[in-house]
């Protein structure tokens, strides 16, 4: 052990990431107490030493790097850090090679950019050791390194921030829930024509989009997949507990836990290019617009989700789907409370509540929060599937359009078969099939708008 140590220390600071990892315990320690504070405190912001393996950048003549991992799994980390490569070198006291002068910084809103990638908890400002912080400059959007680096942020809810812009590398963040995905990346891509080797890194969570799947199969790209569970040394106990009790074995769990992409469902009435095809941005004037509501049978921390979609439809009799306010572990009150208040904030027109299992209850619930809130009963008559499927035939049409991703919503509609499906209760699924049936819909399932 001894020796090992003094080996390692004779081939200086640059070895010490690259070979340390191979000691075991003991040895290391040894190396460690014969360490100078100067060399201990370069270690410690020495990423190459703390990163697991997956969060390394991959060998090879790469142009994207995407990260498809769980929540937790480090990807903010592991951006920053590639970022901090470029603009200071291998180690703390290594001076970069021809590193990129420009570097551009995307995240899905200018907010994110500053309270995850700056300021957050693994951003810049925490990694970047003192003698080595970039300063940031709010008012410019960047971060400026000693060295004369410079990372600009860029929000993908403005693409046309990337239009002008010239840059050597960048790092796109959460890409999966971008807005506006497509013409951000595309504007972020012709703008990566400076140096002779541009690359870019796309950390994101996956979801099943055309943007996720037509990167992860491009030759150029290099795709890394990791869970949250990879983290675990650096993730509470009991937040990890929790996730697997409540989504082991579930196909959110999958996507969002363990980075899954995950394809099409068989026997499923949605799929997700069915929606991403007809997402909207924005919607139009609305004519009417309702709050649907699939109340749980019982209420508490173990009972079910309550299902509760905000829709509203244009003169034309295309649906747009504004929000999924769906809510886990309220008592009745509770749940109400949440329904009236997603009725005042969209200024609806009508609540709308499935009564099969709490009858008169349920409206007396409702009107104990807004005595005076316009409401209509549903009862169901058929089974989910048949009820379901008018509206998933308005989907394929290109009649209904999710004002932004709702990723919730969209993995229990494209995960649900019907009985014996993996989701015993789709109440998402039945609050938005309960909206979009009483905007443009009869009972019967025939359209209530001419030329539907």
């Amino acid at each position: 052990p001894t020796t090992d140590a003094a080996c390692l220390m004779a081939a200086g600071h640059q070895s010490l990431a690259d070979r340390c990892a191979r000691l075991v315990p003991a040895d290391r320690d040894a190396l460690f107490a014969q360490l100078s504070q100067a060399q201990c405190r370069a270690l410690l912001t020495d990423w190459r030493f703390w990163a697991r393996p997956k969060q390394l950048p991959p060998a090879g003549d790469w142009f994207c790097w995407l990260v498809l991992a769980g929540r937790g799994f480090g990807k903010t980390r592991l951006g920053v850090e590639w970022v901090r490569l470029l603009a200071e070198g291998t180690t703390p006291l290594t001076a970069p090679t021809g590193a990129p002068a420009r570097i551009a910084l995307v995240a899905e809103t200018a907010a994110d950019g500053r309270e995850v990638m700056v300021d957050g908890d693994s951003g810049f400002m925490a990694c970047c050791p003192p003698d080595r912080r970039p300063r940031f400059e709010p008012s410019r959007r960047r971060l400026l390194w000693p060295n004369g680096t410079v990372a600009t942020l860029y929000a993908a809810t403005e693409p046309d921030q990337l239009r002008g812009p010239q840059h050597h590398a960048a790092w796109a963040d959460e890409i999966a829930k971008w807005d506006r995905g497509e013409d951000a990346w595309t504007n972020l891509l012709m703008g990566l024509r400076l140096g002779i080797r541009p690359r870019v890194v796309a950390t994101t969570t996956p979801r099943p989009i055309p943007l996720i799947r037509r990167l992860a199969a491009d030759p150029s790209t290099v795709v890394t997949r990791g869970a949250t569970m990879e983290n675990s040394a650096n993730l509470s106990p009991r937040f990890l507990a929790e996730m697997r009790r409540l989504f082991d074995g579930t196909r959110l769990g999958r996507q969002e836990l363990y980075g899954d992409l995950l394809d099409d469902t068989p026997g499923a009435l949605w799929t997700p290019a069915t929606i991403d095809a007809a997402r909207a941005a924005a919607p139009p004037r609305l004519d009417r617009i309702v709050v649907a509501v699939d109340p749980p049978v019982t209420g508490g921390a173990d009972a079910d989700a309550c299902g509760i979609v905000v829709a509203g439809c244009d003169g034309r009799g295309h649906v747009y789907v504004l929000a999924d306010h769906t809510c886990r572990g309220l008592r009745p009150l509770g749940w109400a409370a949440r329904a009236v208040a997603a009725y005042r904030q969209f200024d609806a027109d009508r609540l709308v509540a499935e009564v099969n299992n709490g009858g008169d209850l349920v409206e007396a619930v409702v009107r104990q929060v807004a005595p005076q809130i316009s409401y209509r009963a549903v009862r169901a008559s058929r089974g989910k599937i048949a009820r379901a499927e008018p509206v998933a035939a308005l989907y394929e049409r290109g009649l209904v359009h999710h004002v932004g991703p709702m990723p919730e919503l969209e993995d229990q509609l494209c995960a649900y078969t019907g009985p014996g499906s993996a989701i015993a209760s789709p109440d998402r699924l039945d609050a938005l099939v309960w909206a979009v049936t009483d905007l443009v819909l009869r009972p019967s399932g025939s359209p209530a708008i001419t030329g539907l």
